[in-house]
């Protein structure tokens, strides 16, 4: 009963959602609302990678903060059963060093720039990613498409650039929003953008699992 709504959507596809693997790196903002929507879709096979704790700052946007000073791993590891978790912080050493190969799908949900390179070299055949979220508020502006044609997102062009600067000459898709960002001095995040991208992050997600 509890995926009667879902099955009829994917059909016989919906058995490459249950049996997939799916490793979901950073459950923040955007991360978070992902993870719900995975697990909601009926993936049963999640690992969620983050070493930070929440912060009273998160309470705008991100699941789970209300659990202020405790790890976003475990906190989300009891509100959805049965996922898996690693309490590590990301850095290319740490991509470099992990085995991906047993995963299906690997959904990049991070900030920190040379890491999300580190990804694309070593998982760009498996690899989806989310850019840039904040100083923004409508969500209508959100879009996927591959790496190289984002467009409007101070931080999908540095990425494109540390990419280039690599070497990197593979593909991978990539949700980002062509909004302007507003400009203001101080962090600003809304979570009618950060939820919504993360939820088209897990949308791209479904679809590559289920084209299998």
């Amino acid at each position: 009963m509890r995926f009667e709504r879902v099955k009829p959507l994917f059909g016989t596809n919906f058995t490459n959602i249950k049996e997939s693997k799916i490793l979901l790196i950073g459950v923040g903002g955007v991360g978070g609302f992902c993870l719900d929507c995975l697990y909601r879709s009926g993936v049963r096979d999640i690992t969620i990678v983050d070493f930070d704790t929440f912060d009273e700052t998160n309470q705008n946007r991100q699941i789970g903060s209300e659990n202020i000073g405790q790890k976003k791993v475990e906190v989300l590891s009891k509100k959805y059963p049965n996922i898996r978790y690693i309490d590590k912080k990301i850095s290319p050493q740490w991509v470099k060093e992990f085995d991906f190969e047993k995963f299906d799908l690997v959904v990049d949900a991070i900030d920190d720039i040379p890491s999300k390179v580190a990804l694309a070299h070593k998982t760009y055949d498996k690899l989806i990613s989310s850019c840039g979220a904040a100083k923004r508020i409508d969500p209508t502006k959100i879009k996927i498409d591959s790496i190289w044609k984002t467009t409007n997102d101070p931080f999908a062009k540095k990425f494109r650039y540390e990419l280039k600067r690599s070497n990197f000459d593979k593909d991978f898709q990539a949700v980002f929003s062509t909004e302007d960002p507003i400009r203001i001095n101080e962090l600003g995040s809304f979570v009618g953008v950060s939820g919504a991208m993360g939820l088209a992050l897990c949308s791209l997600g479904i679809k590559k699992i289920t084209s299998r």
